[in-house]
């Protein structure tokens, strides 16, 4: 027996650390599209891919969004296969960041994968996806009745409204949804990702608000977004009202950061107007003297 046990020692000690216990799993964080109601070429709507592994899982599908995908596969992120894209969430309903929904729904379908699209979001998101499967029902029909192969499962949508708390957890992620302020919108949600090496907090679309300090606490990385103080201050008193109820100047964000402290702060969903992207940061490090950087399309953090 003692030779037994010596022989097995021993080829721990000689087997290589991979085969001694599994491969630590990485999450990364894909910016599929950081852009706002404005048509900027360079900037696709708002979505954001956490990556755990190779799996993947979506927040918002702003317009563009299975393009970036792909053109993020091809630039080596295999966890965003079209085969894959099957787990969503929606901070909001405005069409910014459901007006890819669509494609998300029916393309990676088209391109052979065969899960349904599990989604998440508040009120009004399982009509929103009923409604848009019968709006593409002669599509879909055809494809499944006609002369191309289609499988008949990867088409479908599990929507689900939810509200505030854990909506979502699997081995990989635990993901908590929490209510943000969106101007007139009664639901709008911010997301927390809990993978087994970071904790990632997104804001949707919101005004300065306290519970983003409270979901991150010194979480790994806080993507938010942020307007411009100082073209803010160009703007009517109109615009300036809506946007003062809607959305988080850099200044606000930078004060939130600087009590919140995570490891990065990414800016996206920029509304720099007049201004720049870099007086946009230097706006926020006037509050915040962590590290800040401006999301940009297919950055990868």
């Amino acid at each position: 027996m003692r030779t037994l046990s010596f022989l097995f020692i021993t080829l721990l000690v000689l087997l290589p650390a991979s085969a001694q216990e599994p491969p630590a799993i990485e999450t990364k964080v894909v910016m599929l599209g950081t852009g706002t109601p404005n048509p900027m070429p360079d900037r696709s709507g708002p979505s954001v891919a956490i990556v755990v592994g190779t799996t993947p899982y979506i927040v918002d599908a702003g317009p563009g969004i299975v393009r970036r995908a792909q053109a993020a596969v091809d630039q080596g992120i295999e966890g965003l296969h079209m085969t894959k894209l099957s787990k969503a969430f929606l901070t909001h309903l405005h069409s910014d960041h459901t007006v890819g929904l669509p494609d998300l729904m029916l393309s990676p379908w088209v391109l052979e994968r065969t899960d349904p699209l599990e989604l998440y979001g508040p009120e009004g998101t399982s009509d929103m996806a009923h409604h848009l499967l019968k709006a593409y029902e002669r599509d879909i029909q055809i494809r499944l009745y006609g002369l191309e192969p289609a499988n008949n499962t990867g088409w479908r949508v599990e929507a689900h409204d939810v509200t505030a708390g854990v909506v979502y957890q699997d081995s990989l992620v635990t993901v908590e949804a929490f209510n943000v302020p969106h101007g007139s919108w009664p639901d709008a949600f911010g997301y927390r990702f809990t993978t087994p090496d970071r904790v990632i907090v997104i804001s949707g679309d919101t005004a300065e608000s306290d519970i983003i300090e409270q979901m991150c606490q010194q979480c790994d990385v806080l993507l938010h977004e942020a307007y411009s103080d100082s073209a803010w201050e160009r703007r009517t008193p109109f615009w300036q009202s809506y946007h003062a109820q809607f959305h988080t100047s850099a200044k606000e964000l930078g004060r939130i950061a600087q009590r919140a402290q995570p490891g990065l702060l990414v800016l996206y969903h920029q509304l720099e107007w007049s201004s720049s992207l870099e007086t946009l940061l230097e706006e926020v490090r006037s509050e915040f003297d962590g590290s800040v950087v401006n999301a940009e399309d297919l950055g990868v953090y």
